[in-house]
């Protein structure tokens, strides 16, 4: 039987030039699945064609980043670089970290790298002054380690927000058993609940809105389960992701590689 000749198109596959997101990931598993989800979901066209080229690195072997920063554990930083390398030899052009913690780490590992990083809470900091200019006051929900390093709090300065965060009990008690719960899996009432008593206690501290700082905490806190609202970094950062392709396949001299 004889094999038909495929003919192939002067549009695809897609030009060898374009932009391919290599997303860093592991921090947790379903943190990183959650994350391409909404990078699926926020793609416009109705073709697979139209969708970014995309590789994933999902290394749940890199140590707690939480107890690195706060309890002088194991340092992650060689789990990041590998993983970018891993990334950039598989044809990556630009990196998104879907872990807010580990972007505490970035400053001393960015120039090792070989890839442009797209910084989550950089495009947070953005995302709130640009569409909602009127919030001075931001309630942070977040693992202790993001807490504790100021990240949220250095990012948003630059554009005269103030950070509220959790007392120390509220944050031993709710948040993180909550994320923990969630890294286990467990994600029903009780951890919506604990989320949900620690988000309203920000807004009655003075919080406009309240920044879900850790990728686990929108899958334990559905945006309609406080009156509150919830900034998802997550769909920040795959938006600021979408609008780099969008960019770089009108313009493909815009795309860098390391």
């Amino acid at each position: 039987m004889k094999v038909p000749r495929i003919r192939q198109s002067a549009s695809s596959p897609a030009s060898m030039s374009d932009p391919v997101i290599g997303i860093l990931g592991g921090m947790g598993p379903a943190a990183t699945a959650d994350f391409y989800s909404k990078l699926v979901a926020l793609t416009p066209g109705s073709t697979d064609q139209e969708h970014p080229k995309v590789v994933i690195w999902a290394d749940p072997t890199v140590p707690d980043r939480t107890l690195a920063l706060t309890e002088n554990g194991p340092d992650p930083t060689p789990w990041l670089i590998r993983g970018a390398r891993v990334l950039r030899e598989s044809g990556a052009t630009t990196l998104a970290i879907p872990c807010n913690t580990a972007h505490a780490f970035l400053p001393a590992i960015s120039s090792q790298l070989g890839l442009p990083v797209v910084h989550m809470i950089d495009e947070v900091a953005r995302h709130i002054r640009t569409l909602s200019p009127a919030v001075t006051s931001v309630g942070l929900l977040a693992t202790t380690g993001t807490v504790r390093t100021g990240l949220y709090q250095q990012w948003l300065s630059e554009y005269s927000i103030d950070v509220l965060v959790p007392g120390p009990a509220i944050q031993d008690e709710l948040v993180m058993p909550a994320i923990r719960a969630i890294k286990s899996g467990n994600v029903g009432d009780e951890t919506t609940d604990k989320l949900v008593r620690a988000a309203d206690l920000l807004v009655e501290s003075g919080a406009q809105v309240v920044v879900a700082g850790c990728t686990e905490i929108p899958l334990g806190l559905p945006a309609d389960a406080t009156t509150c609202q919830i900034i998802d970094p997550a769909t920040i950062l795959a938006r600021a992701l979408l609008r780099r392709v969008a960019d770089a396949r009108r313009h493909p001299s815009m795309v860098v590689s390391g």
